[in-house]
């Protein structure tokens, strides 16, 4: 595609990349979600000449065609709700799938399109301080926006036809629970790497975990500072892309810093458990064409070890 990716326009001028999907490596870090704030009403663009300019035809949920004076002087971000939708009202936190039109404010012309069924995007948390809440403020589910983003170092001035597809609250979204169907098995090898045999079966659709050995030490918190040792290999096909399992070297992080279904894999599970957890594609490093990562579209598995926890700070 050759449009731009949505680009925070703050004061500060930071991009801040939209359609990227989860981060890169290939281990368990996580996609970079800005903090939760409050207040996505107030956090809308207002509308304005460039916005309320654009006179926009289709069916909500399809490419959108875009009518307007080219070429389309755009001074600042700007949105207009073309409709309203019936759905939930979106709230701070919420993950959104959503679509997207883009033209070229200058020439008219449709640079792209992404979101629909045939080329889906990573659904992403919204938050006060995120572009989202520029470009949808706190619109219900089912609405369709139109944006206006100025030239910036990514390129000309754009047009953007959005609509609201769903949106998971942030305590649902990526829930670990038990596995419905069946699990990999796995045998563990006293201090070495496990071995995992996937079955050739669909992976599942939601965050599967199974505990292996329950461990008495202390309940991770959200948050928590960890250190754990883990063993990933994809559904698909069995193979193994990372691990950290040397007996003196578990892996540090927070279980905010790991994809989403990793995270769901250790919070609320004790120190010297080791579990076993799938996860689909977008709890991970998300649905494939949404990220540049090689494991974007992989359903994986971990088993994993959990070595210590400490309360997050503050």
């Amino acid at each position: 595609m050759r449009f731009r990716p949505i680009a925070s326009l703050s004061v500060a001028a930071a991009a801040v990349l939209l359609l990227a999907g989860c981060a890169g490596g290939s281990t368990p870090d996580a996609t970079d979600t800005a903090s939760a704030g409050t207040g996505l009403c107030a956090a809308a663009a207002p509308s304005g000449a460039a916005s309320d300019g654009v006179t926009v035809d289709g069916d909500f949920g399809a490419e959108a065609t875009a009518t307007f004076s080219s070429p389309l002087e755009v001074p600042d971000v700007e949105r207009t709700v073309v409709s309203e939708g019936d759905g939930a009202e979106i709230a701070d936190g919420d993950y959104l799938s959503y679509a997207l039109t883009a033209f070229d404010a200058a020439s008219g012309e449709q640079l792209g399109s992404a979101g629909y069924a045939d080329t889906p995007l990573q659904p992403q948390q919204i938050t006060s301080d995120s572009v989202l809440a520029q470009l949808f403020g706190c619109s219900p589910v089912g609405s369709r926006v139109v944006a206006t983003l100025p030239a910036s170092d990514q390129g000309g001035a754009q047009i953007y036809v959005l609509d609201i597809l769903d949106a998971t609250p942030a305590s649902q979204w990526c829930v670990a629970g038990d596995f419905t169907g069946e699990a990999p098995t796995v045998v563990l090898n006293d201090g070495a790497l496990p071995t995992v045999t996937v079955p050739q079966t669909a992976p599942p659709e939601t965050v599967s975990v199974e505990v292996l050995e329950k461990g008495d030490g202390a309940v991770v918190e959200p948050g928590a500072a960890v250190e754990v040792y883990y063993s990933g290999v994809k559904w698909s096909d069995g193979t193994a892309f990372d691990s950290a399992w040397a007996p003196e070297d578990p892996a540090p992080f927070t279980t905010d810093a790991v994809v989403p279904g990793f995270k769901a894999a250790l919070e609320g599970q004790t120190v010297g458990s080791t579990v076993l957890v799938a996860m689909p594609a977008s709890c991970g490093y998300g649905v494939a064409g949404t990220s540049s990562n090689a494991l974007a579209g992989e359903a994986l598995v971990f088993v994993l070890q959990i070595a210590s926890a400490e309360p997050a700070a503050g």
